[in-house]
């Protein structure tokens, strides 16, 4: 069956029956991943054969005791993990920088020996710091680091999450910090990761916000607002508009999908994410 003839809300019923997503040709326009996390009832060797059928470029957020099988498959680790302490506890804190400075000195050249590029790292909670500490304080570390990842061409990738809902206290939840913090640095090896759906709940205006600090952006992350599901219709994101918004940045790094499904074939949902940002 073509894919001209199967519409973004009509095709996840039509596939539910089968479990068996088949691989579509993409447009490549846009570079696609997915997150591992989101789809852990499979196995790392069962999500890669589905990714590269569904012509998926690699899986995020897998660490190095996962790579030979991605590269088995042809798959890259399109963001590494694995230095960070946690999400809670990141740069802004100097209590914790001897400790995230040892672990992203060991990380940055297994990333870049595999031949991968980014390295996720986060900015820990406020634990009341203002702003303008917390932002000097991640400045500072990171400044400890990054000639290390200069050296070996590996991005450090801070993500952007939502302070509202899921991430109480975090601190870089709004792209404007994140984008201070990256003009501080002023380095090529430090970018953020814009996670629309966090995005969009913390401080909305997607497309614009993406616009203006395309250049401080080295990764996105897509899931449907409310409730980090499915990207079809039942959610308020017009995903393809921002795919076009993203497509005419000149952006080719990766667009990985990380939602959490809810149909009982979530391969038929990620098959449907991945068409709808096919651009």
């Amino acid at each position: 069956m073509g894919s001209a003839a199967l519409s973004a809300t009509g095709f996840l019923p039509a596939l539910a029956a089968t479990a068996q997503p088949a691989a579509m040709p993409l447009k490549g326009n846009i570079n696609q991943a997915v997150c591992r996390w989101c789809f852990k009832d499979l196995t790392v060797e069962e999500l890669c054969v589905k990714a590269k059928e569904l012509g998926l470029k690699g899986i995020d957020l897998v660490g190095p005791q996962d790579w030979p099988t991605l590269q088995k498959h042809g798959l890259e680790s399109t963001m590494c993990n694995g230095a960070e302490i946690s999400l809670t506890e990141g740069w802004n804190n100097p209590k914790h920088h001897a400790t995230l400075i040892q672990n992203y000195s060991d990380m940055i050249p297994k990333v870049a020996a595999a031949g991968y590029r980014n390295l996720i790292c986060f900015s820990g909670n406020r634990n009341g710091l203002d702003d303008e500490t917390g932002l000097n304080n991640c400045a500072e570390g990171l400044r400890k680091v990054l000639p290390l990842a200069e050296k070996h061409k590996v991005v450090l990738v801070m993500e952007l999450l939502n302070s509202k809902i899921n991430h109480k206290n975090y601190q870089c939840d709004k792209t404007a910090w994140g984008v201070a913090l990256a003009k501080k640095l002023g380095s090529e090896n430090f970018k953020l990761l814009y996670d629309i759906y966090h995005m969009q709940i913390d401080e909305g205006d997607v497309i614009r916000t993406i616009k203006d600090n395309h250049q401080y952006i080295a990764h996105y992350h897509t899931a449907g607002v409310p409730g980090r599901h499915e990207i079809d219709d039942t959610q308020e994101l017009n995903y393809p508009a921002i795919m076009r918004a993203i497509k005419e940045t000149g952006f080719k790094g990766i667009v990985a999908q990380e939602f959490i499904p809810t149909a009982k074939d979530k391969l038929a949902s990620l098959l449907q994410a991945i068409q709808i940002c096919d651009v």
